[in-house]
């Protein structure tokens, strides 16, 4: 009776490894993967130790408040506008170009070129201070962080094209850094305000 016994068949499992780790080659490849986006800023330097945070204080003519509600209504200085109005305005405070006194100041500046010599370029002194509640509709407020960038950009390719005679993003890099320089982005987010409860 012993000898009658059937032996089991064993699987051979070398190949399952092989199959298990081609499946997890398919699998990385044909997946795409979420890629965690952002908006670029620069933050400005610390101030120096011996200076109070109180003691900074920026002139109200150099500063361009842009508020967004929570019903997505946009508040640009003191007048409401739509969203495609907000680049146009922002713009006209970057360049100030009738030298307005309501407008932000201009600080001539001495930029070093690339081949070594100098040129003078009046920067603005403007700040643009984004501020927003917790209430704030997220798409609303990436529309209007992209509508301050698309002013920003716009201007550095107006000076780009008068000083270098290309865009911006067509200049190489010791020339972008140069108008970098002439046009800062100086976009401020304030803390959420709280909304106001009816």
């Amino acid at each position: 009776m012993a000898g009658n016994k059937r032996k089991v068949q064993e699987i051979n499992a070398g190949s399952m490894a092989d199959i298990a780790f081609l499946l997890l080659i398919f699998f990385l490849v044909a997946t795409t993967m979420n890629t965690d986006t952002g908006l670029v800023r620069v933050l400005p330097p610390m101030p120096p130790e011996d200076v109070k945070l109180e003691d900074i204080k920026v002139k109200d003519r150099n500063v361009l408040l842009v508020f967004v509600s929570p019903g997505g209504n946009i508040m640009v200085g003191d007048e409401e506008m739509q969203i495609q109005g907000v680049k146009d305005k922002t713009k006209e405070f970057i360049l100030n170009p009738m030298e307005a006194e309501n407008l932000p100041e201009k600080k001539e500046t001495e930029l070093e070129l690339p081949d070594g010599s100098k040129w003078v370029y009046p920067v603005s002194e403007g700040v643009v201070s984004l501020q927003t509640t917790r209430d704030t509709n997220y798409d609303v407020y990436i529309m209007v962080q992209n509508e301050l960038t698309r002013a920003f950009n716009e201007v550095r390719d107006e000076v780009a094209m008068s000083k270098f005679g290309a865009k911006f993003s067509e200049l190489p890099e010791e020339q972008r850094n140069v108008i970098t320089k002439a046009v800062p982005l100086k976009v401020s987010e304030a803390e959420p305000r709280k909304a106001n409860k009816k």
